[in-house]
């Protein structure tokens, strides 16, 4: 399921994927670098290099496993406090089922 978002400043739309978060169960922090979200790349990234140097490189995988259960949820949090807002009602619609609190125009 995806929702529509649009940041009304400077017009910009983004669409966003609301639930589990395939690229990152398969790809780990990839998609937040891609994505641009710095944030989360370093933190993710950060999380890796710890798990890492206690498990000899073999608990790497489960930091992506945990991150793609609630990784769209953060970045559309993130995206929501830098100004976008649901672009349409089923989006806004969408994201209130999914529990993340819009902000009323």
């Amino acid at each position: 399921m995806r929702v529509n978002l649009k940041n009304p400043n400077t017009h910009q739309l983004k669409q966003v994927k609301v639930g589990f978060s395939w690229t990152t169960f398969f790809f780990g922090f990839w998609p937040a670098l891609f994505r641009g979200d710095w944030k989360w790349f370093g933190i993710q990234l950060i999380i890796v290099i710890f798990v890492a140097c206690f498990t000899f490189g073999l608990g790497t995988g489960i930091v992506g496993i945990v991150f793609s259960f609630f990784y769209n949820k953060l970045y559309i949090n993130d995206l929501l406090e830098s100004g976008y807002v649901p672009n349409d009602k089923t989006s806004e619609d969408i994201l209130l089922s999914k529990g993340i609190t819009v902000a009323s125009n």
